[in-house]
């Protein structure tokens, strides 16, 4: 029998009913809150699809002045509620960024996003996968396969053979290639590392290389030393005959040659170094080919541009990064290699708390990669396109590359000259007030993004020409956009 008395037992219910109606209006606000914070989120990326040209590319961002307008609204001391949170961090990004989704953003490799890739990036962080085993997110890991496939199938790799996977950047995928090409060639590299040769491998790149085998070669142990800068020909491109007598040169030293670094696309000047002879070289001298392909890989899927990358085919290894020409959010760099067996022994490792293997036919990423704990990174390019469809996406990219052309026509004839030489829509230029000392690259960089009309860097190739770099990173990017660009360079270039 209850020992309650009826005073206690009213008490009991009262308190009760109290209890579920506070777990009740708490709830109701969440949701409520929730809902608003999305409805925000929403707005927000349709107001910056509509109205983007209506805000500067870039504004005067001193870090006293953006650190200011932080401190200011957030301290930690409080809670604030998610739809006032939401709707500050929205006025920070806008206020406070260089707008590299811009279209007349002519910058680094930062590019519009679509729609479907900002909702696979939400569906990711909703779900969090964990892609490390396959069995703990099968549908995930397989929509990255298919992706894989698709792309691999258009480097010219035969996808049944292939090992591919999704890496956080560039730097990742190199760092890849440079570690399984060591696993390969070196049997005793896994155990004992670099103390365990006894010889001294070598990378073959050049001033335009990225700049990321500076740390690889240090995270690897090769040390700096192991880089052989080779020099380039007039049009900025890797000399193939000075790599072969700098090859010889090494082996006769006694140094081993070990990776030939071709650039389909480099950073500064979009330069494709001449693949195909560099896979001939690498087959005659047993050497690994490592194509970075991290922004020109892009070209392997449209047929007017797939010349430009000829050779691709050939290499061992390649980078390339979706967040770049693939217009994906970043960060989202892959990996393909045709040597399934060496990247197994270069990344294998069992553990005791991890899943058992789902089927002899699946892959568990952290067996078979640099990463352990992987996030769903492939997600966003998937979708982006599965949207669109392959014919599509092709075009998109052929669409920017046309404008690149579009632009080099259009400051040629406002008296500038093009330095570089690519079909990609990387676009170099010179003048001759720069030329003969009038103005400088720099002032005019300043001049421009000063004023916040469009965004643009200079840069030096080859490391003899100082020029001003155009490329084009937006596939919004309209010839209006281009005209404003010419118009601001003009403005720049001769100040009253």
């Amino acid at each position: 029998m209850s020992c309650l008395s009826g005073h206690e037992t009213g008490a009991r219910a009262y308190v009760e009913a109290l209890r579920d109606r506070i777990v009740k209006d708490v709830t109701t606000q969440r949701t409520d809150g929730l809902a608003t914070a999305w409805e925000q989120a929403g707005r927000a990326l349709e107001d910056l699809r509509n109205n983007i040209r209506d805000l500067p590319v870039s504004s005067d961002l001193r870090p006293d002045v953006v650190r200011r307008a932080v401190e200011s609204r957030f301290d930690f001391s409080q809670p604030v509620p998610l739809p006032a949170l939401t709707e500050q961090v929205i006025a920070l990004l806008r206020d406070y960024s260089v707008h590299v989704t811009h279209p007349r953003y002519f910058g680094l490799f930062n590019p519009t996003v679509p729609e479907a890739a900002v909702i696979a990036d939400a569906l990711v962080a909703l779900y969090n996968p964990q892609l490390a085993a396959w069995s703990h997110a099968p549908a995930a890991n397989e929509l990255e396969r298919i992706t894989l496939r698709y792309l691999a199938a258009a480097l010219g790799f035969d996808p049944d053979t292939t090992f591919a996977n999704f890496t956080t950047g560039g730097l990742e995928a190199n760092f890849s290639a440079v570690v399984v090409a060591l696993t390969d060639r070196f049997p005793d590299y896994d155990q004992g590392g670099i103390a365990a040769l006894d010889t001294r491998p070598t990378i073959y790149v050049t001033g335009e290389s990225h700049h990321s085998f500076i740390k690889i070669c240090r995270m690897t142990g090769l040390g700096t030393d192991a880089l052989r800068h080779v020099p380039t020909t007039p049009t900025f491109a890797m000399d193939a005959n000075a790599l072969q007598e700098l090859i010889a040169r090494d082996a006769k030293e006694g140094r081993t040659p070990l990776l030939i670094v071709g650039t389909a696309g480099t950073t500064a000047g979009g330069i494709v170094d001449p693949l195909d002879a560099l896979a001939a070289i690498a087959a005659a001298s047993r050497m690994w080919l490592h194509v970075d392909a991290a922004w020109g890989g892009a070209a392997a899927l449209v047929p007017r541009l797939r010349s430009a990358v000829r050779g691709i085919e050939r290499a061992d290894s390649v980078t390339w990064d979706a967040h770049k020409w693939l217009s994906v959010p970043m960060g989202a760099g892959m990996f393909f290699c045709r040597h399934r067996m060496s990247v197994g022994r270069a990344f294998d490792v069992s553990a005791s708390y991890m899943p058992p293997a789902a089927a002899t036919e699946t892959t568990d990423l952290y067996r078979a990669s640099f990463q352990w704990s992987r996030r769903a990174i492939g997600l966003k390019l998937f979708m982006s396109l599965a949207e669109r469809g392959g014919a599509a996406f092709a075009e998109q990219i052929d669409r920017q590359a046309r404008m690149g052309d579009i632009l080099r026509a259009k400051l040629r004839n406002a008296g500038w000259a093009v330095v570089n030489d690519t079909i990609l829509p990387v676009v170099c230029v010179t003048h001759d007030a720069i030329r003969t000392g009038q103005i400088t690259t720099a002032e005019i960089v300043q001049s421009i993004q000063a004023r916040g009309h469009v965004w643009i860097s200079d840069v030096v190739l080859g490391g003899r020409e100082r020029a001003i770099r155009a490329c084009v990173t937006s596939y919004l990017t309209t010839e209006a956009d281009l005209d404003v660009l010419v118009a601001e360079l003009e403005r720049a270039r001769s100040p009253k």
